[in-house]
């Protein structure tokens, strides 16, 4: 786990990773301790959308098993999805919002680059 680094907008800024462990159009699981306590993170690097880099929860809310990173990026209409390898729903990278069962959602955190630092956002 990395170091928080800046406070803006109440959110701490926290080194998570570097770039360079991060696949394109994959998913890669994360360790992360949060206000809540500690999580799985799954993070997304999806080159050529206006947002590239993404972290939802790597807890499947419907089998209860840490394997969302896992999942097959793509996109519908236009939108990054991750399809759940397990049950096959699809999750919004963008807010974490299941498009079968919109009253489902994963937690998402805001992410992003900083040089070849991945830093995610927590508050």
């Amino acid at each position: 786990m990395g170091t928080a680094t800046a406070i803006k907008n109440d959110v701490t800024w926290q080194s998570l990773c570097r770039k360079a462990d991060l696949v394109e159009f994959s998913g890669v699981a994360a360790w992360l301790e949060t206000v809540e306590g500690p999580a799985q993170v799954a993070l997304f690097h999806v080159p050529g959308h206006e947002t590239e880099l993404f972290a939802v929860d790597n807890r499947d809310p419907f089998s209860g098993v840490n394997i969302i990173a896992r999942g097959i990026v793509g996109d519908i209409k236009g939108e990054p999805v991750v399809a759940s390898p397990l049950y096959k729903q699809h999750f919004r990278l963008g807010d974490g919002t299941c498009l079968e069962r919109p009253d489902v959602r994963l937690r998402h955190w805001p992410v992003r680059f900083d040089g070849d630092r991945v830093m995610i956002g927590l508050g």
